[in-house]
C-alpha cells in the first residue's frame, strides 16, 4: 500500500498481521478501528483460526454456504480473504453510510504481498489471540479448502 501523498489528509495504512489470531476476536477490534477512520490492511488472512470442536465449526460454514439460492443470495464466499471481510462487515453497519465508508477502507490479503509490508510496520492485536486449549483450531485456509476453493 502506498503512503499517503505529503500535505493530504489521508494517513497511511495501519498492516495487521492476523496470522494464529482469533477470526472473531480480530474481526470486532478490527471493525471498532475502521469505525473510528482508520485504514487497515490486513495479512495472512487464511491463517488466522477459528476456535470450537471441527465438526461444529464445518457444520457452520457449510450450512452458511449452502444457505440461500445461486440467483438471489445470500452469497457466502469460500475463500479465507473474503471470509476474514465478510466476518468484519458482519460487524459494522454496513448498510449505512458511515459503514459502508469504514467497510471500504478495509483491504484483506492472502499471504503478505512483498509490495504491501515493504518498509512498513507490521501490527499484531495480542488481545485475539486465542486460549490455550486441547483441540487445535481450525484454520480458515482449512475452512475454504473444505467448502471447495482452489487456490
Amino acid at each position: 500500500m502506498p503512503e499517503a501523498a505529503p500535505g493530504s489528509d489521508v494517513p497511511p495504512a495501519s498492516i495487521i498481521d492476523v496470522s494464529g489470531l482469533v477470526l472473531g476476536r480480530a474481526a470486532s477490534l478490527i471493525a471498532r478501528r475502521l469505525l473510528n477512520g482508520e485504514t487497515i490492511v490486513v495479512i495472512h488472512a487464511e491463517k488466522s483460526v477459528v476456535t470450537g470442536s471441527r465438526p461444529s465449526v464445518l457444520a457452520h460454514y457449510t450450512a452458511a454456504r449452502a444457505r440461500g439460492s445461486v440467483r438471489s443470495g445470500p452469497h457466502y464466499p469460500r475463500y479465507a480473504d473474503r471470509i476474514f471481510r465478510r466476518t468484519v462487515r458482519g460487524m459494522l453497519p454496513h448498510r449505512k453510510g458511515r459503514g459502508a465508508a469504514a467497510f471500504a477502507r478495509l483491504t484483506v490479503y492472502l499471504g503478505a504481498p512483498a509490495e504491501v509490508v515493504r518498509g512498513q510496520p507490521v501490527e499484531r492485536l495480542d488481545s485475539a489471540k486465542p486460549n490455550p486449549s486441547l483441540r487445535p483450531p481450525l484454520t480458515l485456509a482449512e475452512i475454504s479448502k473444505m467448502l471447495g476453493a482452489r487456490w
